[in-house]
């Protein structure tokens, strides 16, 4: 039977292959706006999505020339849950050498995210308040268009994540900002 892991085995594992804080923040940042989706798209697996969000860059401290490939040889060991590597391999398609495609609302979602908590955390610290609850979709919006702001997030990646989930571009903004809020006020 394949292995599914919890949320804190989650947690072990990427502690495990992942030293720097930023890695680790990335993925719990990523990870909790997962948990947020799933409650309206897949209510009653927050805890799987939660988990792969917690995954999806395990390998990218240590392999960065790799990610999304070494990935597997880590998992595949463990005889984790298919479902689960997919969604964290398909998470750098196009980018990486992931060469699966995101296909499920979660690996969309996973897609779209991955590369925006990434924007929306840079806008975040530039702001006085250093918060997400005052953070304003246009503030976004002009972040995004000025290429030179956090330019290692791809413009591109998110644009398409939000198109494979049929969703504008404002609309997978707004989502994720409230998402992060959430988040922001459960105290993570």
């Amino acid at each position: 039977m394949a292995w599914v892991p919890s949320y804190d085995e989650a947690r072990s594992l990427l502690a495990k292959y992942n030293k720097e804080p930023f890695h680790i923040t990335h993925g719990e940042t990523v990870s909790g706006v997962l948990r947020v989706f799933s409650r309206s798209m897949d209510p009653g697996r927050e805890d799987f999505w939660a988990a792969a969000g917690l995954l999806h860059d395990l390998d990218f401290e240590l392999y960065p020339e790799r990610h999304c490939v070494a990935v597997r040889e880590i998992l595949q060991p463990l005889d984790i849950d298919p479902e689960m590597l997919h969604a964290i391999v398909s998470h750098g398609w196009g980018m990486t050498g992931g060469d699966a495609e995101p296909s499920s609302d979660m690996e969309k979602v996973l897609y779209a995210v991955d590369e925006l908590t990434g924007l929306i955390g840079a806008a975040v610290r530039m702001r006085p308040s250093g918060s997400v609850t005052d953070l304003e979709l246009k503030s976004l919006k002009k972040k995004f268009k000025s290429p030179s702001f956090a330019a290692g997030c791809s413009r591109e990646t998110i644009q398409r994540g939000a198109d494979m989930l049929g969703w504008t571009l404002d609309e997978l903004m707004e989502r994720t900002i409230e998402a992060m809020r959430e988040l922001e006020q459960e105290g993570m």
